[in-house]
């Protein structure tokens, strides 16, 4: 018995195929006295049915189970009875394999009819090709398992599918691109691969649309099609991809001898495809590096087209001189159409993802900038899912040589409406701070721009067009170089006081609640100045932090943030926003359901003032 371990990922089912194949393959080879009697009986039939099921299964293992998985090998030896006296009956083996996953609580998925539509249909293949298969469940480990069996001489059937003759046919000649025709209109057949299409085809391209389907990654989406193919229809595949300058781009390369890939891959790369594939089934030069029988072998081009745009070209290889039938043909366009159609999406929502990140990363700034004497720190998570930005901005920019600006704010919405509202916000701040506006007047002059936005916004789109609020904590940080700590003025408008803590511990508001801005165009604020001396902190939180619940409550009752800044007591302004942060995160049970931003504003103590 031998046994092979295997994560749970996209090269496990590569590893149990290299694994059963270099096994048995060296049973065969190996004398009966070492490697059993029932060795002999060991053909490539035998060889290729075990590969086969067993990289179904493992497959549908990591696929629906998720965890590590055991690959187990079990030849059963036996002989015929003896046909005379003194001869030896010819030998007989079962080869039991096996596959184990750690989730035995998940049913194995795959039921005997294909036309149901369940996914995971490996199933179909043990039950068609085993000579009996079932699955045994443990404590904490399932295990699927067949068995095959094989005599010694007798190449005949093996479960309930009849294998087609062996057909000697001459070595191919490599045909010109130009004049090639498809296949399609050749009548010979290959077998084994007409057999799988007229048996498994649905199945198999219900499993395709269900591995290609939501993939938004075009590498991905190749990767998964080139291990759906090989080996079941090819002995190796080539993706290429079109690239926006018009050329071709070879994106995977899978092969039944991983040992090969490489190869194979530079093979085909000396030579990428100078125009666009039209016609299925279009004839391809074999690549040396493939690896063929002494007859060389047959290489076919499909064309991957999805919405009438070129995606590429699939190119499947095969060894022996095999033409394919019609239902064939038909089944790898099938695949083609949705590997094409999977590719389009994934670039579609790539540049989609391109542009909106492109757009984002203007809405807030690339650094924070260095105020002497003043650590600074911000902690920023936006909720929109994909987003890296949301409704909440912040900024910290210099103002000559001693003056800094800070600010936290939070546009009323999540969605991309607010978003835009950020960028102009902050930047609206930054020109009307280098105007030389003090705190009070900034936040007037915002207050009016919001508020005649809004005004606009009604007029334009009627009663149903929605008005946006903004809550800002705007401030200003004056240091002298010669003084240790800094002056500070701050003012909010609709939004959480920022929180001083003084050495000693205490915390108390460092400004008043005051009016949203946007609502009144007509509101007066005022600022509040205070010292913010070395060892002391300003923290400055939006709503996404004081209003998270937990049930009835909101981290903020009863000064809960004044509670979870005392409990940062001594930590630099990093570790602090980290602190705030994960007390956020940890104060309810569901996910955070807002933007989440945190300013730390830390005054820093003089190296001759600090204890050893």
């Amino acid at each position: 018995m031998s046994r092979k371990g295997l994560p749970a990922n996209q090269l496990a089912a590569a590893g149990a195929r290299k694994f059963v194949r270099a096994l048995l393959t060296e049973r065969a080879a190996a004398p009966p006295a070492t490697a059993g009697p029932g060795s002999a009986a060991i053909n490539a039939e035998l060889i290729h049915d075990a590969v086969l099921l067993t990289s179904e299964l493992v497959t549908n293992a990591v696929m629906y189970a998720g965890t590590e998985i055991d690959v187990t090998c079990r030849l059963e030896h036996d002989h015929d009875p003896a046909e005379g006296d003194g001869e030896r009956g010819r030998a007989k083996l079962g080869l039991v394999m096996e596959v184990s996953d750690r989730h035995p609580a998940r049913r194995v998925r795959g039921g005997v009819d294909a036309r149901t539509g369940e996914p995971g249909y490996g199933l179909q293949l043990v039950s068609a090709l085993a000579e009996s298969w079932g699955v045994t469940y443990r404590k904490s480990v399932k295990t699927v398992w067949f068995r095959l069996e094989a005599t010694e001489g007798q190449p005949g059937t093996v479960g309930s599918v009849p294998r087609p003759e062996t057909r000697t046919v001459a070595p191919p000649v490599r045909p010109a691109r130009s004049d090639a025709q498809p296949a399609a209109q050749r009548r010979r057949t290959h077998g084994y691969a007409a057999e799988w299409a007229d048996r498994g085809g649905p199945s198999f391209l219900a499993e395709t649309s269900e591995l290609l389907a939501g993939q938004l990654d075009q590498d991905m989406v190749t990767a998964l099609a080139a291990q759906l193919l090989v080996p079941r229809l090819a002995d190796w595949c080539a993706i290429w991809l079109t690239t926006d300058s018009g050329t071709m781009q070879l994106s995977r390369v899978w092969h039944v001898d991983e040992r090969r890939i490489a190869p194979l891959r530079a093979d085909l790369e000396l030579d990428p495809p100078a125009d666009l594939i039209r016609t299925a089934g279009t004839p391809w030069p074999w690549p040396e590096c493939a690896g063929a029988t002494s007859s060389g072998g047959s290489a076919l081009a499909f064309p991957l087209v999805a919405r009438d745009t070129d995606q590429g070209m699939l190119l499947l290889g095969r060894a022996g001189h095999l033409q394919m039938t019609d239902t064939v043909v038909r089944m790898v366009e099938d695949v083609a159409r949705r590997v094409a159609q999977a590719v389009l999406t994934a670039r579609r929502y790539t540049r989609q993802t391109t542009i909106s990140l492109a757009l984002q990363r203007r809405q807030l700034p690339a650094t924070l900038a260095s105020i002497p004497g003043v650590d600074t720190a911000i902690v920023y998570e936006p909720h929109g899912e994909g987003q890296t930005v949301g409704g909440d901005f912040y900024d910290v920019f210099p103002m000559g040589d001693r003056r800094w600006c800070f600010l936290l704010g939070d546009v009323q919405g999540k969605d991309p409406e607010a978003m835009s509202v950020t960028g102009l916000a902050r930047h609206l701040v930054r020109l009307l701070a280098r105007e030389g506006h003090g705190v009070e007047s900034v936040l007037g002059r915002l207050n009016l721009a919001m508020a005649e936005e809004s005004a606009e916004a009604v007029e334009l789109g009627g009663e149903q067009a929605s008005s946006r609020f903004l809550s800002l904590l705007y401030g200003e940080l004056e240091v002298d170089p010669g003084t240790p700590g800094a002056r500070c003025t701050v003012a909010t408008a609709g939004h959480p006081p920022p929180l001083h803590m003084f050495v000693d511990g205490r915390v108390e508001a460092a400004s008043d609640p005051q009016m949203l801005l946007g609502i009144d165009e007509g509101t007066e604020f005022q600022a509040s100045s205070f010292a913010l001396a070395p060892g002391e902190t300003l923290l400055c939180v939006t709503d996404g932090v004081t209003e998270r619940r937990c049930g009835n409550w909101q981290l903020d009752d009863n000064d809960g943030l004044i509670e979870v800044l005392r409990d940062g007591t001594g930590l630099g302004a990093k570790a602090l926003a980290e602190h705030v942060r994960r007390a956020a995160h940890d104060f309810g049970t569901g996910p955070v359901e807002d933007d989440l931003s945190v300013l730390v504003l830390q005054a820093v103590t003089p190296v001759a003032d600090r204890r050893p």
